[in-house]
C-alpha cells in the first residue's frame, strides 16, 4: 500500500505578451500561464501526477491558491484506493460542501478541482504504462459511465443512454486504435491568426500552415470590422479556396452585432464563428446560430460546466463543441461532455490555444474517436505552435495531424528547468 505524500504547486508564467502571441480582441496582451500541481507518493516507482489550469497572467496566483485548498483531499490518502475509484474521487472534490459554495461547479474552484483530478489521471496512466487516451479507451462502457456524475444531466442524457452510446462504439475499437496510431488525429492551426500580428506576418504564417499540411486555419476577429475584412481577404487569397478558415471573436459582441458583423465576413467562406458572445448566454448563442446560418457557431473554451453544455445542445446554440482540458473539473467532466455531444450528434473540436492545452486535450479527442463517437469526420483539434518545448512529452505535428502519443501519462508534465525559469518572480 502506498500513500500520497506530496502536493506541490507552482505559479508559472511565460512572457508571451512581448511577441503578442495569443493576442485577440478581448485579450490584447496575454502572458500564457499555468497554475501547476504535482502529487507524489511514497511508492518505490517515484512516479508523480501532474496537472494545471491555464490562465493568461494576472490572477494565476489566485488559481494556485484555489488548488492549494484541495491538498487535504489528497495528502495521506491510499493511492490505489483513489486511483481505483476516480469517479468517486471526482464526486468527493466537486461536492465538498464548503468549497462547493464558491461555485457551485464553476469558476476558479471548479478549475482547481480539474487540475487535481487531471493530475490523478496522469499518475494512473503512468502507473499503468499507457498514454491517457489509451487508458480511457481500454475501459469498459460500464467503467466509463461510473466516472460520470449524471446529476443535472438526466433530462438530456441518462446513464442507460450513455451506456448504449459506448456499447455501440465497442465494435471497431481495435481497428480505430490501430488507425489512430498509424495516421494521428486531424489538427487545425491558430498560429497565423493572432490579432496583434501585422499583415505580412499573417500572410507568411498562412503560407507556412498550408505547406505544413493543415487544411484549416483560424483568425481572431472582433476588434475592428474593416481590419477583419482586410485580414480575412489576405488569408483567403494566400490559402486559396480549399483551405477552411474559421474566425474567433473571443466573446466580443452583443447578439445583433455578431449577426451583423458576420454578414460582412461570410463572403470569405467562414468555417465557423467561435465565441461570438458571452459564454453564459445560451439563448444569445441560439439566436446568433439562427442569424448566421449556415455558418456554424462554435464555443466551449469558457463554458463553465457540463450543465451549460447540456443546455446549449438542447437549445441548438452551438454546432461545434469546443471542450477545454482545464476549464471544467477534469477528465471525468469532459467525458460527460463528450457523451452529451454524441447524444446530440454534434462534432467536437477542442480548444487548445494555450500553454500545455495541446498536450493534454489531444488525449480526449483520441479517446472520443476510439470509444465514444468512433469518428473524426468534421473534427479537428486546435494547434498553436507555442511553448511545447517546456513539456516532457511535447506534442508532435506531422502533415497537419497530431502524432498519436505513446508515452505513459496525460502529457501535462513540465520540465523542471521550465518550472525553475518561469516560476513567477524568479526572473526578477
Amino acid at each position: 500500500m502506498s500513500r500520497f505524500t506530496t502536493f506541490d504547486t507552482d505559479d508559472v508564467r511565460f512572457p508571451t505578451s512581448l511577441s503578442l502571441d495569443g493576442s485577440d480582441a478581448m485579450n490584447p496582451d496575454p502572458d500564457y500561464s499555468a497554475a501547476y500541481v504535482r502529487i507524489g507518493t511514497d511508492a518505490a516507482d517515484g512516479m508523480s501526477g501532474h496537472g494545471f489550469v491555464f490562465t493568461i497572467g494576472r490572477g494565476n496566483d489566485v488559481q494556485v491558491a484555489a488548488i492549494d485548498l484541495l491538498r487535504h483531499h489528497v495528502l495521506g490518502r491510499d493511492v490505489e484506493e483513489v486511483l481505483g475509484d476516480l469517479g468517486g474521487f471526482w464526486r468527493e472534490l466537486v461536492h465538498d460542501s464548503q468549497l462547493r459554495w464558491l461555485g457551485p461547479e464553476k469558476g476558479i474552484m471548479h478549475m482547481a478541482i480539474g487540475a487535481v483530478v487531471n493530475a490523478a489521471w496522469d499518475l494512473r496512466a503512468k502507473r499503468e504504462g499507457k498514454p491517457l487516451w489509451q487508458l480511457l479507451a481500454s475501459l469498459s462502457p460500464e467503467e466509463i459511465v461510473d466516472l460520470v456524475d449524471f446529476r443535472y444531466l438526466s433530462d438530456a442524457l441518462t446513464r442507460d443512454e450513455a451506456l448504449e452510446i459506448l456499447h455501440q462504439a465497442v465494435a471497431g475499437r481495435a481497428e480505430r486504435e490501430a488507425d489512430l496510431l498509424r495516421t494521428g488525429y486531424p489538427a487545425y492551426t491558430t498560429t497565423p491568426g493572432w490579432l496583434g500580428y501585422d499583415d505580412d506576418k499573417l500572410a507568411r504564417l498562412c503560407r507556412e500552415a498550408v505547406a505544413e499540411g493543415f487544411t484549416q486555419i483560424k483568425l481572431k476577429v472582433g476588434a475592428d470590422r474593416r481590419d477583419d475584412v482586410r485580414r480575412l481577404a489576405i488569408a483567403r487569397e494566400v490559402v486559396g479556396p480549399d483551405i477552411a478558415i474559421a474566425v474567433d471573436a473571443n466573446q466580443r459582441w452583443d447578439v445583433a452585432e455578431a449577426v451583423d458583423w458576420m454578414s460582412e465576413l461570410a463572403p470569405y467562406d467562414v468555417a465557423w464563428i467561435e465565441e461570438p458572445t458571452s459564454p453564459d448566454d445560451i439563448l444569445g448563442h441560439a439566436a446568433i446560430a439562427r442569424g448566421v446560418a449556415p455558418i456554424p457557431v462554435a464555443t466551449g473554451e469558457h463554458v463553465a460546466n457540463r450543465v451549460i453544455f447540456k443546455q446549449m445542445l438542447q437549445a441548438e446554440a452551438l454546432q461545434v463543441l469546443q471542450l477545454d482540458a482545464t476549464r471544467v473539473a477534469g477528465v471525468n467532466e469532459n467525458i460527460a461532455i463528450l457523451l452529451l455531444a454524441a447524444k446530440f450528434g454534434v462534432r467536437v473540436c477542442p480548444h487548445a490555444g494555450g500553454v500545455g492545452l495541446c498536450e493534454v486535450v489531444q488525449h480526449l479527442s483520441m479517446f472520443d474517436l476510439v470509444a465514444v463517437s468512433g469518428s473524426t469526420e468534421g473534427r479537428v483539434v486546435e494547434f498553436v505552435d507555442h511553448l511545447h518545448e517546456h513539456f516532457v512529452t511535447p506534442v508532435v505535428i506531422s502533415d497537419g495531424h497530431y502524432v498519436t502519443p505513446t508515452a505513459p501519462g496525460s502529457g501535462a508534465e513540465m520540465l523542471e528547468a521550465a518550472l525553475e525559469t518561469y516560476r513567477h518572480g524568479s526572473r526578477g
